[in-house]
């Protein structure tokens, strides 16, 4: 029998309402020791909470939910309070009081919800990407994926994995058998295709980290191009040190800027000079290359015909008389704000298809590696026409996905292959 657990599970007071929730075999209990007794199930009771000692705590709403049709799939009871510091602080203490209560751990109800199978793991993911969400897109997938939509999409890979394995082992087990329908004839290519391109479209999608982190925009060129200037330009405040002497930015600085609800990591970096005795600004060089590298979006401020390739090419220091723009995407300069802004836009249209979603449905990295563990598995069994290592591919491929839910890869197939069957079978 598991421990009876309780904690606030609203915001930190001080607040209007303030919600302890304790879940567990002993919850019923917990309310009759604070409230007198257990209020019938999924009804709002309005009682005067107590102390051991009987003393008054708060007028609140007790509600009981039996289980385990609750969150947890425990029994659940809340206890719906004024949200004051002491008031929380004292229904906590009374709570720790009872015998068979203690404090619940960080994430302890959404772990037990998993466990007690409310939840699967895709969901249990999705709630804590819920809680850390920023933008309206990091919302969005979050949600979807806490209230099922990872756990549905596995589900139904798993459902059409499990129809080609059985259709795979009929043809090599039954192949002779008179009453296996197109037992000799079935070609598990197509279906195989078909599922292989759902995946790869779904890795080509963006990862909860990429909207979350946002788009990585590298500032790089020559020394004294203006990058520090615009740097700062971009970020609204004086990050970086702006001196008309070349080297300024020996190293990497990096600012977070939240811009029409697209997160974006900005990166200024030491100037690329062709040879420099300077140990210090050798390795400001090195890591701006390697800054220059990572990133999604490369801001160049140097020659041209010196661009990395794909790189958007500024002119920069464009408020200078005579300034030469040839060759350039865009002519900008920290003093000219239309410039600024011209320069924006253009990240947003490159930002925003980065961030682009077919859907709401978006996977962690630790997802997008099961997934794509899975993809190879099934390339493999796209590649070759024999049946045996077909259905041992499919079997492998079946590991990853199963893993995505929290499931044993044989569980999760059994689910899969038998929930295709009719009620009375």
């Amino acid at each position: 029998m598991s421990d009876t657990i309780f904690a606030l599970s609203s915001g930190r007071p001080p607040a209007a309402i303030a919600v302890v929730r304790v879940s567990g075999p002993a919850a019923c209990g917990a309310a009759q020791a604070l409230a007198g007794r257990c209020p019938p199930p999924r009804h709002a009771s309005l009682r005067t909470l107590r102390d051991a000692a009987g003393a008054a705590l708060d007028r609140a709403l007790v509600i009981y939910f039996p289980g385990p049709a609750t969150a947890t799939g425990e029994d659940l009871v809340e206890l719906h309070c004024h949200g004051g510091r002491a008031v929380v602080a004292a229904v906590e203490r009374a709570l720790a009081a009872v015998p068979g209560l203690r404090h619940a751990r960080p994430g302890e109800f959404t772990r037990r919800a998993l466990e007690n199978g409310r939840i699967d793991l895709a969901q249990a993911q999705g709630l804590a990407d819920l809680l850390e969400a920023e933008t309206e897109a990091q919302h969005r997938t979050a949600l979807a994926a806490a209230e099922g939509a990872v756990g549905r999409a596995v589900g139904g890979w798993l459902d059409r994995l499990s129809a080609i394995a059985a259709q795979v082992e009929a043809q090599l087990d039954f192949a002779d058998e008179a009453d296996v329908e197109d037992a000799g004839g079935y070609d598990p290519a197509p279906a195989i295709a078909a599922l292989l391109a759902e995946w790869r479209a779904t890795l080509a999608a963006p990862s909860v980290e990429r909207l979350r982190d946002g788009v990585r925009v590298v500032i790089a060129g020559p020394p004294n191009a203006g990058k520090s200037s615009l740097f700062n330009a971009l970020a609204d405040r004086d990050a970086a040190i702006v001196t008309p002497i070349a080297g300024t930015t020996r190293d990497v600085l990096e600012a977070a800027v939240m811009r029409d609800g697209i997160p974006y990591r900005l990166t200024d970096t030491a100037g690329l000079a062709e040879a420099t005795d300077d140990e210090v600004e050798r390795i400001g060089i090195d890591r701006a290359a390697t800054a220059m590298a990572g990133a999604d979006i490369l801001l160049w401020m140097g020659a041209p015909v010196e661009a990395p390739a794909g790189a958007v090419i500024l002119a920069g220091k464009a408020d200078l008389p005579g300034a030469d723009h040839t060759g350039a995407d865009l002519a900008v300069s920290a003093r000219l704000p239309h410039t600024i802004a011209a320069l924006w836009a253009l990240l947003a249209d490159r930002a925003g298809a980065m961030l682009t979603i077919d859907g709401d449905m978006a996977l962690r990295q630790t997802q997008r590696d099961r997934l794509a563990e899975a993809a190879a598995a099934l390339d493999l069994a796209r590649r070759t026409t024999d049946l045996l290592i077909v259905a041992e591919q499919l079997r492998v491929a079946t590991r990853p996905l199963a893993a995505l839910l929290g499931k044993d890869a044989t569980e999760a197939m059994l689910d899969a292959l038998f929930g295709r069957f009719c009620l009375g079978k």
